[in-house]
C-alpha cells in the first residue's frame, strides 16, 4: 500500500491544524552527518508518488523533491560526525528531527515521527510511526527530502576527498569504500566510534 493522509486526518480530528512529518537518513554510514528534515504538507497541493525515498529511483526523488519545496514548509537539518561521535547515532538523529521542527517557518502543533522513538527534548505533541515514511505522506515528504539533501552533502564531500566513492556509495561501507579506507587512510568525516573504522584506527 502506498502512503496516505489517514494519520494527518485522525490528528486533524482531534484538533490540531499544522501537522508535520518528520525523518532522518543517514544512520548507518560511515562518514557524513546524518541528516533530518520537517515537512508541513499543505493537504490541497500533495504531490503526487510520494513513499519511501528507498523506493524511489534517484531521477523521481528529485523530481519530487523540488516538488514539495514548492507546496511545503520544509526544514532540514544535520547533525555533525562531532555530535555522533560525542553522543551516539541514535542521539545524534534526534538532535537532528528536533533541529529540523524547530527550523520551520511556522512550529506545528503536532509531529508524526518515523519510527518507534519520540526524540529526547522535543516540546511537542507527536507520535511514532513504524515504517511510517511508507505510510504517511508526510513522513514520505520528510523521508525524500532528507535523502536529497543528504546525498549533495555526500557529492560535496566525495569532491574534498576523492577515491573514496562517496558520490555513489554516500558514505556507507562498500566494498570500494572500505578498499579506499585501507589505501587512503581515515578522513575527519569519518565515524571513528563506528565498529570498522574504530578496529582499523585501533589496528594502526
Amino acid at each position: 500500500m502506498d502512503p496516505d493522509y489517514s494519520f494527518e486526518t485522525t490528528a486533524r480530528a482531534r484538533g490540531y491544524s499544522r501537522i508535520a512529518g518528520v525523518d532522518e537518513v543517514g544512520r548507518g554510514p560511515l562518514a557524513g552527518p546524518v541528516t533530518a528534515a520537517a515537512v508541513v504538507l499543505d493537504p490541497a497541493r500533495i504531490p503526487d508518488g510520494l513513499n519511501d525515498s528507498k523506493k524511489l529511483s534517484r531521477k523521481k526523488r528529485e523530481a519530487l523533491y523540488a516538488q514539495i519545496l514548492e507546496v511545503a514548509d520544509v526544514s532540514i537539518a544535520h547533525a555533525t560526525v562531532e555530535e555522533i561521535e560525542k553522543h551516539n547515532i541514535l542521539r545524534a538523529s534526534n538532535i537532528a528531527m528536533v533541529r529540523a521542527l524547530e527550523g520551520l517557518k511556522t512550529l506545528p502543533d503536532y509531529c508524526l515521527i518515523d519510527g518507534t522513538m519520540i526524540p529526547r527534548g522535543l516540546a511537542l505533541p507527536a507520535e511514532t510511526i513504524i515504517r511510517g515514511d511508507s505510510r504517511s505522506v508526510s513522513i514520505s515528504a520528510a523521508s525524500i527530502v532528507a535523502k536529497v539533501c543528504r546525498d549533495c552533502v555526500m557529492l560535496s564531500l566525495a569532491q574534498q576527498h576523492p577515491g573514496y566513492g562517496w558520490e555513489t556509495n554516500m558514505g556507507y561501507g562498500s566494498k570500494s569504500h572500505m578498499s579506499a579506507l585501507r589505501d587512503l587512510g581515515v578522513t575527519p568525516h569519518h565515524r571513528r566510534t563506528f565498529k570498522p573504522i574504530h578496529n582499523m584506527l585501533w589496528q594502526d
